[in-house]
């Protein structure tokens, strides 16, 4: 698939939700950062119950497991098979309690916080699927200073969603003897360049999307063409047929 093609097909898709939480770091810089949910106590204690009941779970398993195989030795075949049964169930099953904890106390806070939710997710949808270049720096224990240039390139990623991919395509190490003038002018041409790379790709972007949108808007045009047509035919058929049913009185 060439660029303009895996252009075209990241405008048809939204960004991933994934974006928002363990994506974060995927994000270019530029875009900011979303709004944070508040933590709430009740969270924290649903979580800590989630991860007591995880470890009695599994310890209550694990003890009966160990009873089964005592009742099993001593002879009492029905105690140790049920004993043992169960005891399988609950240590197979003891990460479950993490998980419901999890899935409740999000459940909770979307709830308690949905303006703050929505609005993470309005702002999520206002990113834009083109390229971002973004030059930093930092400085090493030898005094030296690494300048990076950055590429964020947006992916197709699930069904209809895309996320970004954080790709590296320029590194250079200035030594901390450097004239520090020199090593900032430097690394303000990057940022130039960066910037100029960006802008090139928001333009194809740009005007990707507006012939598509046109394209889109377009074929709704049509289609409403068509749908109105289609209702004057029937109907002028409906009249049509209503005078064959009861056709005039002729003298």
């Amino acid at each position: 698939m060439d660029r303009e093609e895996n252009l075209v097909e990241l405008i048809r898709r939204e960004p991933d939700e994934r974006l928002l939480s363990e994506h974060l770091e995927q994000l270019p810089e530029s875009v900011g950062r979303p709004e944070t949910i508040p933590t709430s106590p009740v969270r924290r204690k649903l979580v800590g119950t989630g991860a007591t009941l995880t470890g009695v779970t599994l310890i209550l398993g694990i003890a009966l497991i160990a009873a089964g195989i005592v009742e099993a030795i001593a002879g009492s075949a029905g105690v140790a098979i049920a004993a043992l049964v169960l005891g399988v169930v609950l240590a197979g099953t003891h990460w479950g309690w993490v998980h419901v904890a999890e899935i409740t106390a999000n459940s909770i806070e979307e709830r308690r916080n949905s303006s703050v939710v929505q609005r993470r997710r309005e702002w999520l949808r206002s990113i834009e699927p083109y390229g971002r270049y973004e030059v930093s720096s930092h400085a090493g224990q030898d005094g030296s200073i690494t300048i990076e240039t950055v590429r964020y390139r947006p992916v197709p990623d699930r069904e209809r969603s895309f996320t970004f991919t954080r790709e590296v395509v320029g590194r250079e190490v200035h030594s901390g003897e450097e004239p520090a003038a020199t090593v900032a002018e430097r690394a303000e041409l990057l940022r130039r360049q960066a910037a100029a790379d960006t802008a090139v790709e928001r333009e194809r972007y740009e005007v990707a999307n507006d012939a598509y949108q046109g394209a889109l808007m377009a074929h709704e045009d049509e289609q409403e063409r068509i749908a109105a047509v289609r209702a004057a035919s029937e109907a002028l058929s409906e009249r049509i047929n209503s005078h064959l049913r009861d056709p005039p009185l002729t003298e």
